[in-house]
């Protein structure tokens, strides 16, 4: 893979093979950066979420044409070596125009892509960073895009039925906050809202349902997961038939019009729902587990995952785990040596020392990550 003006990667590039990557060296190298340069290689914000035009590097670039960031990658994948690349799109402003681009490049095999959904066409990419560490205390928009990352494994549809969804969630708060508006537009995007939340819906709950089924026979020194989801659309489902609870949203957003104008946003959709998650053994919300638990109960999501992936596709998803020794005891940080090295998933690990990733030895690749710069290791 390759990186141009990447935060404060300014230009690195990197051979890996299948094994595990080993990333380590002090906090503020880059180690995160790279990683969420790779999670940019398929639909959506990144793992940090960040407004792209923080992306660019802060550094003047040696030529003043040379402006903007880009990320590229080749893949091995079943059906033969494909080339990825995204970043800035030329003439969209970024930090260097003193305005923020929300608009970035995508290119398949050298070839401009219409969306970001033809990445997730081509490469499956789930990660667990620090800042995960609340999501089962933190409000439930993380939780959802937790699983929403998960669905895209199973449907890569999902990332456009999202994107689309939330465009018109936006317009139709747009519209209402202006105070007057045409009746027959706002129905129009009602009507896309509710048609779209049932297909979000039937997707969560798909694939809910197959994590279910993968976590409950998880063995080994991670817990078993029990997973759940509540939602306007995700319950209804589970009770009648979908042209039903389409225009039961419908007929709710519609009689909410003039709440919705006022609060913004809209009472009922797919942006309502809920993901849950249980730790089975000790019959306990995740909420209430310790620290060190609820991380292992992410992993034991993760790599359930990984290995449905697997089974269906043939070729394990990217597992980028940030810091991920974080709060797992010696016993646990070798389980997970081994299942991802049983996967033959490549994932992607990072910390400040090499000590806790030792056990993996040679059977990983080791990269040291020192002021922006990447050295192979042994």
């Amino acid at each position: 893979m390759a990186l141009t003006r990447f935060r404060n990667l300014r230009q690195a590039e990197l051979a890996t093979d299948a094994r595990p990557v080993v990333l380590t060296g002090p906090n503020g190298a880059g180690k995160t950066n790279l990683l969420e340069a790779i999670s940019l290689l398929t639909p959506g914000r990144g793992l940090r979420r960040a407004p792209l035009a923080e992306l660019e590097s802060r550094e003047p670039a040696n030529d003043a044409s040379a402006v903007g960031w880009a990320v590229a990658a080749e893949l091995v994948t079943p059906d033969g070596p494909r080339s990825l690349g995204t970043g800035s799109e030329p003439g969209v402003p970024g930090r260097s125009g003193g305005e923020a681009a929300d608009k970035r490049l995508v290119r398949i095999d050298g070839e401009r892509a219409s969306s970001q959904q033809a990445l997730g066409e081509l490469l499956s990419v789930v990660w667990l960073t620090p800042q995960m560490d609340r999501l089962f205390l933190d409000g439930p928009s993380a939780r959802r895009r937790f699983l929403d990352r998960l669905v895209y494994g199973f449907d890569p549809r999902h990332a456009g039925r999202l994107t689309a969804y939330e465009k018109a969630l936006r317009e139709r708060s747009r519209l209402l906050r202006a105070g007057s508006w045409d009746p027959v537009w706002v129905g129009a995007l009602e009507d896309s809202l509710a048609e779209r939340s049932v297909a979000i819906a039937a997707a969560r709950r798909a694939a809910v349902e197959r994590l279910a089924g993968a976590c409950a026979q998880s063995l080994g020194a991670f817990p078993r997961a029990g997973l759940g989801l509540a939602g306007d659309a995700e319950t209804r489902l589970g009770e009648a038939p979908a042209v039903e609870v389409e225009s039961r949203l419908r007929e709710t957003l519609e009689r909410q019009r003039e709440h919705d104008a006022e609060t913004g946003g809209a009472g009922v959709g797919a942006h309502r729902a809920d993901f849950s998650v249980s730790h089975l053994e000790r019959r306990l919300p995740a909420a209430l587990c310790s620290t060190g638990e609820q991380k292992a109960l992410l992993i034991s999501i993760v790599l359930a995952h990984a290995r449905l992936i697997a089974l269906e596709k043939g070729a394990a998803p990217l597992l980028l785990l940030d810091e991920v020794a974080a709060h797992l005891d010696e016993p646990r940080r070798e389980a997970l040596f081994e299942e991802l090295l049983a996967l033959g998933a490549q994932s992607w690990l990072t910390g400040t020392d090499t000590a806790p990733f030792a056990p993996l030895g040679a059977a990983a690749q080791h990269v040291l990550v020192q002021e922006g710069l990447l050295r192979t290791q042994g």
